[in-house]
């Protein structure tokens, strides 16, 4: 098909936008990770620009050796991995059901967790309730309150209504029950929606920082973005080192500003790595109702 001159000059310009977006947001990257590789003279001086000068790895040492950034990407680890499979684990489970036209109370039921979304009860209630069920200072604080996401139930209602009744019938013909129906045709066929799931709920849990700071007393607990903001709010590293683990020599040849950026680096690359493996089933689930076929 032949493309006209005007359908052209869109494309032209819709890929030089795109590209200076992708641009805008690929360059503070570089620049903070140029820092962190940088001298401490070269930091200091504004040499620093896209690349690194003087390369050392000291502030990544000093980051490791001096701080508590192991504990804090265990705890946030943990946080994640366990977020996740509890967030994704009832979130099927929820969404199976409003999702069969046989399920009684369906209607109702997919009006009251809609309500919930639009209006919800308020930081101080929610505090309230997390108190009164004694999981404050506990990773339950975290988990429980948003165990199902209303938005990703209602995309994965929507997925299991569009999947062809036809299977299900086959399957029911052959004597399969409700938990073989999910585990062996209605999942695997929803895979490009749940990877997408997967990686909405990974991405909440990693960068979760206000319900951390809110419900999350023990400092041994916080999780990584938690340590990482404080290092930048407080402008001092002497406040995230552990005694007696921290070098005098390593502290001469940094700077706050590298170590932050460092942080920085270590909070981000953790997603950056995973998202290429679910790249291919998240394009496919963000493409969920806007063709058909």
């Amino acid at each position: 098909m032949k493309i006209s001159l005007g359908e052209k000059i869109f494309y032209v310009i819709n890929y030089v936008l795109l590209g200076l977006f992708a641009i805008s947001c690929i360059l503070p990257i570089i620049h903070i990770v140029s820092l962190s590789l940088s001298s401490e003279y070269a930091v200091i001086s504004g040499q620093v620009g896209l690349w690194p000068v003087e390369l050392t790895l000291d502030s990544y040492r000093l980051l490791i050796e001096g701080t508590r950034i192991v504990d804090a990407f265990r705890n946030s680890v943990v946080i994640t991995v366990i977020g996740t499979v509890l967030n994704l684990l009832f979130t099927i489970l929820a969404a199976y059901p409003l999702s069969r036209s046989y399920f009684y109370f369906r209607k109702p039921l997919t009006l009251f967790i809609l309500f919930t979304m639009l209006f919800s009860a308020g930081l101080i209630p929610s505090y309230l309730l997390v108190k009164s069920l004694g999981l404050v200072d506990t990773y339950g604080a975290l988990w429980l309150p948003g165990l199902v996401g209303v938005y990703n139930l209602l995309v994965l209602k929507t997925f299991f209504e569009n999947i062809p009744g036809e299977l299900e019938d086959a399957a029911r013909i052959d004597g399969c029950g409700e938990t073989r129906l999910i585990m062996q045709i209605m999942l695997p066929l929803s895979m490009p929606v749940i990877a997408t799931l997967i990686l909405f709920y990974a991405v909440g849990h990693w960068n979760s920082f206000f319900s951390v700071m809110i419900y999350i007393n023990s400092t041994e607990k916080h999780n990584l973005t938690v340590l990482v903001q404080q290092m930048i709010m407080n402008n001092q590293l002497a406040q995230q080192v552990t005694e007696g683990r921290l070098a005098e020599d390593m502290m001469e040849s940094v700077t706050p500003q590298s170590i932050q950026s460092a942080g920085v680096i270590a909070m981000i690359i953790p997603m950056l790595i995973v998202y290429p493996f679910l790249q291919k089933y998240f394009v496919k689930g963000v493409m969920i109702g806007s063709i058909k076929g």
